[in-house]
């Protein structure tokens, strides 16, 4: 008996290959197969096999590794689907990849599979966007991009004790140290939080972000767009929140694990010659616990710290009084002072770097990075 051969009696020759017990096979609904290094997605449904590439046609995830929905065989890496008898998987009205197609037949209780591809696939194309351009600092006075990580209700905002020094500091930028400034508040960015790609392969982790490529109304992609390109100096502004920053300041760094991972691939460094300083206010004391996350974090993309890189405040434990700690804010010169310290710090050091660039564009092995993650 064959199967996927309209009947007709096929000999066995070198592209056929025996895969195993038909009984055997039947088990699994979707299974991986490797011939002679071609990696094969078998299925079984509604009692009859049928066998496409096993490679994603969009950047290489194990399709035999995924989950069989109805007649689609879904990528494990980015939900990519594929038909699991013709192997074509569509983007859209006018567009689609495919992976290759495969006949099977079955003799002996055995099913065989011809390595010959009935049909070839159709890769995705090399993915093009704003955030694949060379990275090379515009002519222009410093720059410097605020990020608040602060949350408000929506409609009804209230009184930020470390958005209000950000302001602070960003009005000094520009009044006395004539630097260019824009402001990005994470709140009002619509964007997902970080999907985890990477822990399923350290290949599955694209740049520009997954998310990005894939979903228009994504917003994260201004943050990209500031720190990687537009900025010198970045200022990140975050309250306390029981002993961490803020869970929008944690969800925007989740998502720049794929800034980091070009590094441990690809030995790319995105972040270039750029200045990182923080802003961290709280009603509780763990500033140096923040403070050092935010760091350690920063200094693992590339970026580079003037002296006392950032500022706090907080009114400690036994003196928690939300009240009591915005008027102490809106009433602090030495806040304030601080505040402008800060940013005339950072611009004096990207002054430095924009004359006498000290970071490469490939950095071997860098930060803590022992060797290049395996393929």
């Amino acid at each position: 008996m064959n199967l996927q051969n309209g009947g007709r009696d096929i000999p066995v020759t070198s592209t056929w290959h025996d895969l195993g017990p038909v009984e055997i096979l039947k088990n699994s609904p979707l299974q991986e197969i490797s011939i002679d290094g071609t990696r094969i997605a078998l299925s079984f449904a509604e009692g009859e096999f049928s066998a496409i590439g096993g490679v994603c046609a969009h950047v290489g995830g194990p399709l035999g590794a995924g989950t069989l929905s109805g007649d689609e065989v879904v990528c494990p890496w980015h939900y990519f689907r594929y038909h699991r008898k013709t192997g074509i998987c569509r983007l859209g009205e006018s567009h689609e990849i495919a992976v290759p197609r495969y006949e099977l037949k079955i003799e002996g209780e055995h099913l065989f599979l011809n390595l010959a591809a009935l049909s070839p696939g159709k890769p995705m194309g090399e993915y093009h966007g704003s955030l694949t351009r060379p990275i090379q600092r515009e002519p222009g006075p410093i720059r410097i991009a605020g990020i608040s990580t602060t949350i408000m209700t929506p409609g009804h905002p209230r009184y930020s004790t470390s958005e209000d020094l950000l302001e602070t500091a960003l009005e000094h930028g520009r009044a006395q140290l004539q630097a260019e400034t824009k402001t990005l508040r994470l709140r009002d960015l619509h964007f997902r939080p970080c999907e985890g790609y990477y822990s399923k392969s350290v290949h599955a982790c694209l740049w520009p972000c997954t998310i990005t490529r894939g979903d228009k109304n994504d917003e994260l992609s201004q943050v990209y767009e500031a720190l990687i390109y537009w900025a010198d100096v970045i200022l990140i502004a975050t309250p306390i929140r029981w002993g961490a920053a803020s869970s929008l300041y944690y969800k925007m760094v989740e998502r720049m694990n794929c800034i980091q991972n070009q590094i441990t691939l690809h030995n790319k460094v995105l972040i270039q010659n750029k200045v990182a300083s923080f802003i961290i206010t709280g009603g509780q004391d763990n500033i140096q616990l923040v403070a050092g996350q935010m760091l350690g974090f920063f200094a693992e993309l590339g970026f580079l710290f003037p002296p006392f890189p950032f500022i706090a405040h907080s009114l400690g434990w036994n003196a928690e009084n939300m009240e009591r700690n915005m008027k102490y804010v809106q009433r602090s010169r030495m806040l304030r002072q601080g505040a402008r310290e800060l940013v005339r710090r950072a611009v004096n050091l990207s002054r430095t770097l924009v004359e006498s660039p000290l970071c490469e564009s490939e950095v071997e092995r860098a930060g803590r990075k022992a060797s290049p993650a395996e393929g």
